[in-house]
């Protein structure tokens, strides 16, 4: 099968052999292992930090979001049968899904949206998981609640903040006020639900204060949380709820004390990588997506196709996730 991989860790983006296109074996399904034939990807930063930072002995396939179609499944599986449509994000312990074959868990796998191609499927599970845990499990916010409520989410045009706009503007009563420093940026957020968009690259409190809201009870930072931590700490409510998704060099709790925040740190591999109990939510929160796209409560967060799955268009597509600049999700379809 069709595959790419990186075979040297720490290689810039514009170094052809950043990621090359190759072949290996096709693989075969464990007990609860379902075989997909993928269709479409989408590129996330874990994508560029593990082939930037983590070295191999042998290739190793990245992708962490999928949409494909079942081949086959192991024989344990009960969720899903060969001719099912699915999307899914995967586990960071397994090889992933930049290749045309990929094996993933039927726990943490949702039945793909009919009203959606696998272009636009495959650039929702890991931003819908990341932001959905996030929300609802890490800062628990109870679905229709947070009447009366600030949440400040920095750094709300990417990918899981484009995801996590949405499901905070259409599942709770929260006041959701997003940042964004460009002006396409920020109308994105806005039109993703948003009732506020400030400009993370200005004094946050100011900006606040402007729009009526000094203070906030929740903020999810999903974007250099080490430059802004001062000023989050700064509008945060007493007894407020802090929570991130990014990798600063050091966190210093201590300046949390005083006003009694609560800190949150999610990483939506956490149920795979650990097989935990409850494991098998994650497929219940992609099967809820899955429905809450269908309904049009939800849309899709493409913001750029890059065409086929090949080496040349993942490294184009690194490149500019590595910018930072990335409106919503980068995808590629097809072989």
């Amino acid at each position: 099968m069709k595959a790419i991989v990186y075979t040297q860790h720490g290689l810039p983006i514009g170094d052809a052999n950043a990621l090359v296109d190759t072949d290996l074996p096709e693989p075969t399904p464990g007990p609860r292992d379902l075989l997909v034939e993928v269709k479409a990807i989408s590129v996330n930063p874990v994508d560029t930090k593990i082939r930037a930072g983590a070295p191999v002995k042998e290739p190793r396939v990245l992708g962490w979001d999928a949409s494909g179609v079942v081949r086959a499944v192991g024989a344990e599986v009960t969720l899903f049968k060969a001719g099912d449509e699915v999307f899914y994000a995967g586990s960071i312990t397994r090889p992933g899904s930049n290749s045309e074959l990929h094996l993933v868990d039927e726990r943490i796998v949702g039945a793909k949206p009919k009203s959606l191609g696998h272009a636009d499927a495959a650039a929702i599970p890991l931003t819908a998981i990341t932001a959905w845990e996030l929300l609802f499990d890490r800062v628990a916010v109870a679905e229709n609640g947070g009447e009366g409520k600030r949440l400040l989410i920095v750094g709300a045009a990417g990918g899981v903040g484009s995801m996590l706009t949405q499901l905070a503007r259409r599942l709770t009563r929260l006041t959701v006020i997003g940042t964004a420093s460009r002006k396409e940026t920020a109308q994105w957020v806005g039109e993703l639900g948003a009732h506020h968009v400030i400009d993370h690259s200005q004094p946050l409190k100011e900006q606040l204060q402007k729009i009526g809201h000094p203070e906030v009870d929740i903020v999810i930072s999903l974007t250099h949380t080490d430059q802004h931590y001062a000023q989050i700490v700064e509008v945060l409510a007493p007894q407020g709820k802090f929570a991130l998704i990014d990798d600063p060099a050091t966190l210093d709790a201590v300046p949390l004390k005083r006003k009694s925040i609560s800190l949150h740190w999610e990483l939506m591999f956490t149920r795979s990588m650990f097989g935990t109990p409850d494991m098998i939510k994650q497929h219940e929160l992609l099967q809820r997506v899955s429905a809450l796209i269908d309904e049009g409560v939800l849309r899709t967060t493409t913001g750029e196709n890059f065409g086929r799955i090949n080496a040349d268009n993942l490294r184009r597509a690194h490149a500019l996730i590595e910018t930072h600049r990335a409106r919503g999700k980068v995808v590629l379809e097809g072989f």
